[in-house]
């Protein structure tokens, strides 16, 4: 793929190799990479800095749909890396694909259970042991907002980062929206699935463009995890780079994007966040 300018961002190629992960992952990635590039057009700008590489980190993205998952390993791997994943438990307990995302490595989230608290230690435990970079949603949730701007979030991204003592590089992305429709809560059936298939099948003939631009690490100096308040300073940090690196992205979008996916639902409230 050849570079574009994208809103002022240069498009990058993969300049460094796959970092050493588990086969199953290299595997399922190299897949995954080619289902993107069947599905639309990805556009990476901005690379990694090589103090980081090699290094744990937080990658914390904006949350946009059902397939930015996808887009985002994508992205991932043409920078020549693997992250884990902080994933809902519930993918990880099903047939088939939960024991292969485990047998990757990625960390488990029980979303408001007692043992979500678990998940914490497991990602910090995984960060200092100097392991790959985790790639976590700071939002927890495909945003409700009405302009598919980030929403106000969690801290939990962020102490886990102070905890760790690692840095954190934002992710800005926008169009993978576009590739899938939202669609419900569960798939129980095919009348709940034929609605996500038709309109991925509708992003194949139309190939939309996903843009991914991973911006500098977050300046989160002069913030630490013991002290109160810290947290959350740190999280407004992390929110404020991850919206003004989507704002180039979309530019010709600012009030809300053009797609129209009759599915997603909004709640009404603002970002906080928007530049």
């Amino acid at each position: 793929m050849v570079a574009l300018k994208t809103g002022g961002y240069e498009s990058t190629r993969r300049s460094h190799p796959v970092s050493s992960t588990p086969l199953l992952w290299r595997t399922l990635a190299a897949i995954d990479e080619g289902m993107v590039g069947l599905t639309g057009r990805l556009e990476v700008t901005s690379d990694l800095p090589a103090t980081l590489r090699g290094r744990p980190m937080v990658l914390a993205a904006n949350h946009i749909g059902v397939f930015d998952a996808f887009v985002l390993i994508a992205a991932c791997r043409r920078l020549g890396f693997a992250p884990r994943f902080m994933i809902a438990a519930g993918m990880l307990d099903a047939p088939i694909m939960g024991p292969a995302l485990t047998a990757c490595g990625h960390l488990r989230v029980d979303r408001g259970k007692a043992t979500a608290a678990e998940a914490f230690d497991r990602a910090v435990t995984a960060l200092r042991g100097g392991g790959a970079p985790v790639l976590a949603y700071p939002e927890g949730r495909i945003s409700h907002e009405p302009g598919l701007w980030p929403e106000r979030g969690k801290t939990g991204v962020a102490r886990i980062a102070l905890a760790a003592g690692v840095p954190v590089v934002p992710i800005s992305q926008w169009g993978a929206h576009e590739a899938v429709w939202w669609g419900t809560e569960t798939v129980d059936g095919w009348a709940d699935f034929a609605p996500l298939a038709a309109s991925w099948l509708r992003s194949v003939r139309d190939r939309p463009r996903f843009r991914v631009h991973f911006g500098a690490p977050v300046d989160l100096g002069g913030l630490t995890a013991g002290t109160p308040g810290d947290a959350v300073r740190a999280h407004e940090r992390i929110m404020r780079s991850i919206a003004g690196g989507l704002a180039p992205l979309r530019a010709d979008e600012p009030d809300g994007p053009r797609f129209h996916d009759p599915t997603r639902p909004t709640d009404g409230r603002r970002s906080p966040w928007r530049p």
